[in-house]
């Protein structure tokens, strides 16, 4: 038997801190309740092997390069506005890339060779998109929308009390988190968190493992 939280009225409470106790409890479970079922909706969208090796770090240059840029975008929006953020991060490729090409060009005329375009590779690929991957990724985003469109019917126009109330709560809840957080700062705080939660988990489950190893060969 586990330990379980005590909904009962003490000897001297009154009838209002006992409701009061009873909403607090009942709200504890149900934002655990969501959070449980954000997080397993996350796992669902993330269920990708290019994003499982970004996020557990299988390739360290390329998750050091995700998560640097996806941070320093996050930071400057931040601080800045979209135009400004849009704006720097074009110039900073400009300039990237116009350096890159006056170097390659006084190269090659010092050296009188005709290597062409340093670019060439990438002009020349293929980069328009398909007809059938646009169709496919309509299907499933319309897949989305109207599941979205249902959920937000049934709830907003009370086809189940419990879910809309539920809902209710929730909200009632975000306006507080609001007030502390902005939509920003908690994207920035889940990136954090999207990036350094595996590696951690991954470090101590090793941890674990030699530790057990060694009690096992101590052991014998």
């Amino acid at each position: 038997e586990g330990r379980q939280l005590s909904v009962l009225p003490s000897d001297g409470a009154t009838a209002e801190q006992t409701l009061f106790h009873n909403v607090e409890c009942k709200t504890f479970v149900l934002v655990k309740v969501t959070v449980y079922c954000l997080i397993d909706y996350c796992l669902l969208l993330i269920n990708s092997p290019t994003v499982v090796q970004l996020v557990q770090w299988k390739q360290p240059r390329m998750s050091a390069v995700a998560f640097g840029l996806s941070f320093l975008v996050l930071v400057s929006v931040a601080t800045l506005s979209i135009i400004s953020v849009v704006s720097y991060l074009l110039l900073a490729c400009l300039c990237v890339t116009i350096t890159f090409r006056v170097y390659k060009a006084v190269i090659q005329a010092v050296q009188k060779s005709d290597d062409g375009h340093p670019f060439r590779s990438l002009l020349e690929r293929d980069i328009s998109v398909s007809s059938e991957s646009v169709r496919l990724l309509t299907d499933q985003s319309l897949i989305h929308l109207n599941w979205f469109i249902s959920q937000s019917r049934r709830l907003l126009l009370v086809q189940d009390l419990v879910d809309s109330l539920k809902l209710a709560a929730v909200m009632w809840l975000m306006t507080y988190i609001g007030s502390v957080f902005n939509g920003v700062t908690i994207m920035i705080l889940a990136d954090i968190m999207f990036f350094t939660t595996p590696l951690i988990y991954q470090k101590k489950k090793v941890r674990q493992t030699v530790n057990n190893i060694l009690t096992q060969s101590g052991a014998m």
